[in-house]
C-alpha cells in the first residue's frame, strides 16, 4: 500500500459486504506525527453510515481497507 494521498482521489470505493459503490475519494485524513493515513473520506448519502461526519461524508478508518488496486479501493463497513 505506497499509494500517495493525492492519487486515492482517482480511485474509486467499493464496499464489499453488499457491494455497494460509495463513490470516489473525496479527501484523506492522516496522523501528522507518523504521516500515516489514518482514514479516508467518501462523499455520503447514507445517514445510517456516516455516524463519524458531520457534513454528510463517510469516515472509513484505515482498518477497513481491505484492499486498494489500481483504480478501486476496497472496504468492509
Amino acid at each position: 500500500m505506497g499509494d500517495k494521498g493525492l492519487d486515492f482521489k482517482h480511485k474509486e470505493v467499493i464496499n464489499i459486504t453488499n457491494g455497494k459503490r460509495l463513490g470516489f475519494v473525496q479527501d484523506v485524513c492522516a496522523d501528522l506525527e507518523t504521516g500515516m493515513i489514518t482514514s479516508i473520506i467518501v462523499p455520503g448519502s447514507n445517514k445510517m453510515l456516516n455516524i463519524f461526519a458531520s457534513n454528510n461524508e463517510i469516515v472509513i478508518p484505515w482498518k477497513d481497507i481491505k484492499c486498494i488496486g489500481e483504480d478501486l479501493i476496497l472496504v468492509e463497513i
